[in-house]
């Protein structure tokens, strides 16, 4: 073991190695910071170039530029109000209502330090957990996946801004966007209007980017407030004596360790929620951050509840964490099972494969040649975090000089960007159309108060949820079997509890009237 922990040191910290992971970073942070450029998209872009790369610089570019991507995803979230992954959906709200007030450094930066650390602990429990954890994974079957993803998405309407009725109403409608295509029960077309277009279904990136980048556009032409209002100014910088370093570094990361420390249990239990999450083949960083965040608010202090969704720093550091520790808890399943826990682990098995590497159980064994390759991953996974950090700064700071461009620049450029992550996923103009119909859709929804993440969050899940769902009812029609194996019942009943919690305290107050 000491020997091939002793290779895989020497292989990954050679100058080649650390060249290829500094490129894979750099180039990670500029496609996440691209709103619709995903990090899935981006792996696959990058798997001819691992042709020409060993085995052990090609998994290190992937896993740097996976942890740098999913982070820059962030960058369009705060600023722009444009989830950048899937997951930035979570906290988009918060994120974008500290821009609005000048806190949007306050605001990526506490993103930076928590994913980092998020990172770091989905790493450790990588290193320390895999076999195990891998094996409590293999157990889930259909029934404990139509919980999981019946919990992701109460979370998503429960806590959801205002009302919980209006969010109960944006998960439905998300829903049934999620219908349109052929079903995946009978491959029958539902909700097409005679359009072949749909036959597919609508793509959940067209339709994030217009649910919050084009509505947001809309918003900000149609609105009269002053600029300072609409957050396309920054802070205020006040005389000072120290340079622009220390100063930057103040306005980034000024509170972090003090947040740090008040934050251990919810850090660990962030983590936690995301590296279980995250070795769920399917489940992905998504639910994990939604979960993360619902459970944040729902623990957090009275008097701190009415933060989240109008700016809470708590939300978005617990759901960050939860995001990018999923990102090592989905190579779990990938090495010890050889199942993808994600978009991205598919990707990356087709790569060891090329490489004439298979992944299973037997990788781990103390005299297979490739457990250095192994080790390699572990400590990738460990550099690739610590390597964010100075990268994620300047990616901050560079991103920063966006809300100092005039209005009537921003607006332009932010509508050309959406154009073009809809049309890059697909080729599609199809879905630019999709994108500015629900950006019209999205605009109306928040004119009247309704929560958008939830739109997002059914369309995301909506099938799977449908899948497994049928998946359970050929196997039994009784509904005494959703909740007959230890697991699924165990996600059964938290789902029941979490529904009927804001029912329970709803009559208590009626009665008490």
């Amino acid at each position: 073991m000491s020997e091939a922990f002793s290779t895989a040191l020497q292989n990954t910290l050679s100058p080649h190695v650390l060249l290829v992971m500094l490129v894979a970073a750099t180039y990670g942070l500029f496609i996440g910071a691209i709103p619709g450029l995903t990090a899935t998209m981006a792996v696959a872009l990058m798997v001819p170039f691992t042709f020409f790369l060993d085995p052990v610089a090609g998994i290190a570019a992937i896993v740097t530029m996976e942890a740098c991507c999913i982070f820059a995803g962030d960058i369009p979230t705060t600023l722009m109000r444009i989830p950048g992954t899937p997951s930035s959906a979570a906290y988009v709200d918060d994120a974008y209502a500290l821009a609005k007030k000048g806190l949007h450094q306050k605001a990526l930066g506490v993103s930076l330090v928590f994913s980092v650390v998020g990172g770091l602990i989905g790493s450790l429990v990588l290193i320390a957990a895999a076999p195990m954890l891998a094996g409590f994974a293999s157990q889930f079957s259909t029934y404990e996946y139509f919980w999981l993803c019946v919990l992701g998405l109460s979370c998503a309407a429960v806590v959801s801004r205002g009302s919980p009725v209006k969010g109960l109403f944006s998960l439905s409608l998300g829903l049934i966007l999620a219908c349109v295509g052929l079903g995946s029960a009978h491959s029958l077309p539902r909700l097409t209007f005679g359009s072949d277009k749909l036959i597919t279904g609508i793509n959940f990136v067209p339709a994030m980017i217009g649910l919050f980048g084009v509505s947001e556009v809309l918003r900000n032409v149609l609105s009269s407030a002053p600029r300072d209002e609409l957050g396309t100014t920054s802070n205020r910088e006040t005389p000072t004596s120290r340079n622009w370093l220390s100063r930057s570094v103040d306005e980034v990361f000024g509170g972090i360790g003090t947040r740090l420390r008040s934050s251990v249990k919810w850090i660990l239990a962030s983590s936690g929620i995301g590296a279980v999450i995250g070795m769920l083949p399917g489940a992905g960083a998504d639910i994990a951050a939604w979960v993360a965040y619902a459970v944040s608010k729902r623990t957090a202090p009275k008097e701190n509840r009415d933060e989240y969704g109008q700016g809470s720093l708590d939300g978005i550091a617990h759901a960050t964490t939860a995001n990018n520790s999923s990102l090592a808890g989905a190579w779990i399943p990938a090495l010890v099972l050889g199942i993808p826990g994600d978009s991205v682990t598919a990707i990356v098995i087709g790569v060891l494969m090329m490489k004439n590497i298979t992944p299973g159980p037997g990788i781990f064994e103390p005299d297979n040649p490739q457990l250095s390759l192994v080790y390699g991953i572990y400590i990738t996974f460990i550099l690739a975090n610590l390597m964010l950090i100075p990268l994620g700064f300047l990616a901050i700071r560079a991103g920063s000089l966006i809300v100092k461009i005039p209005r009537e620049i921003i607006l332009p450029l932010i509508l050309v960007f959406c154009m073009v992550g809809a049309f890059a996923i697909d080729g599609s103009f199809f879905d630019v159309q999709v994108m500015l119909v629900l950006g019209l859709l999205g605009f109306v929804l928040e004119r009247y108060g309704f929560p958008l993440g939830p739109v997002v969050l059914g369309i995301i899940l909506g099938p799977r949820l449908e899948e497994t769902f049928v998946q359970n009812l050929t196997k039994s029609t009784s509904l005494v079997a959703f909740f007959e194996r230890p697991i699924a019942g165990g996600l059964g009943v938290l789902v029941i509890v979490l529904w009927a919690t804001p029912l329970i305290l709803w009559a208590r107050k009626r009665m008490v009237r």
